[in-house]
């Protein structure tokens, strides 16, 4: 019998199939119930039976060889057979619009900003998103009670008593810290990057947003070379006809402390609801640096000085870009997105 499965398992292998009528005689011949293999199947009651699980295996073996030569063959002729699709060209059709892709009106806010101060003499540093709570805090000048420490207004990922806590940063401050330990005076430097703060979302504000501040330290700088810097670069920022207004604040970094406002770009300075019909839209907050800042970075407030300055780059961006809610600017509307793709 072994000889009778080795001699049809040479006949199935060179059995040359050309067209559907040999593929059906290669199936009656070998896979229906009465072909020969089904007949060796038969005779295995007539075999030794120690010998029965040899020739089963050899049997299974043969039978999943002819079904697979079967598909194969089956396989090439209805793909031969199968008429080939032509591709036609409607010359008559309009063509299809591209949509190439843009920067996000965000980046690109920013990217004149850096323009802006670089151009000015200040290079740029970055710090991780993640920050310590020392940095954020402490060593800004922040008092233990501050308000801004509460978990309404931060984001802490780690909090415990007489622990340095993890938080995500509310300013890109920490990032002057790091500069003013890792380097010496004269440092001008800008820090763009990403803040988080808990906030109610609406038009004017949002729980994440993009921030850009900048840091002078040398000797002998004044508040005088700070407004000329801020009208320098709103100048250069919303025009040379911009109106600039600068108004006594408070900052626990800062003293004395300023906030600058510009004249609202959608009603002229007349008064609205974005504005708050004031006539005008505050930009940044800006001011000497504290003593005690300087002195936390072992920087001599004897004989440094120098002011810092932070700024809103999505608030910017709404300023030139006339757009009244900054939602519209997180929430990837791609027919708002199109308007900036010149």
């Amino acid at each position: 019998m072994k000889n009778s499965i080795e001699t049809l398992q040479q006949e199935i292998e060179t059995y040359v199939i050309e067209n559907t009528d040999q593929l059906e005689t290669f199936r009656l011949r070998f896979l229906v119930r009465k072909g020969s293999i089904a007949g060796l199947f038969d005779r295995m009651k007539d075999a030794d039976p120690s010998e029965r699980p040899l020739y089963g295996q050899l049997l299974n073996r043969l039978k999943k060889t002819a079904e697979q030569k079967y598909d194969a063959e089956k396989k090439k002729l209805e793909a031969l057979s199968s008429p080939q699709k032509k591709k036609r060209i409607d010359l008559t059709l309009p063509g299809r619009k591209d949509h190439p892709g843009s920067e996000h009106p965000v980046q690109k806010v920013l990217g004149d900003m850096k323009q802006i101060f670089r151009a000015m003499g200040f290079s740029i540093a970055t710090g991780p998103e993640l920050e310590h709570d020392s940095y954020n805090f402490d060593m800004l000048n922040f008092p233990a009670n501050h308000p801004a420490r509460d978990m309404q207004d931060t984001f802490f990922i780690t909090r415990e008593e007489g622990q340095d806590d993890l938080l995500l940063r509310t300013h890109t401050s920490p990032v002057q810290i790091r500069v003013m330990l890792e380097e010496k005076p004269p440092i001008r430097v800008i820090c763009p990057g990403k803040v988080y703060r808990n906030e109610a979302i609406s038009a004017r504000s949002y729980c994440v947003f993009h921030q850009l501040e900048g840091l002078y330290i040398d000797k002998h700088v004044s508040f005088a070379d700070l407004k000329a810097t801020i009208y320098s670069f709103a100048k250069q920022m919303f025009g040379s006809d911009v109106q600039l207004r600068f108004r006594p604040s408070f900052f626990p970094f800062t003293e004395p402390s300023a906030e600058v406002d510009v004249t609202c770009y959608l009603c002229g300075g007349k008064g609205c609801k974005v504005c708050k019909h004031s006539g005008w839209l505050e930009i940044l907050g800006c001011g000497m640096v504290h003593p005690n800042v300087l002195r936390n970075c072992s920087i001599d407030p004897e004989e440094f000085s120098g002011f810092a300055f932070g700024m809103g780059v999505d608030r910017t961006a709404l300023l030139r870009y006339k757009i009244d809610d900054i939602r519209l600017l997180f929430e990837n509307d791609v027919r708002m997105l199109e308007q900036f793709s010149q």
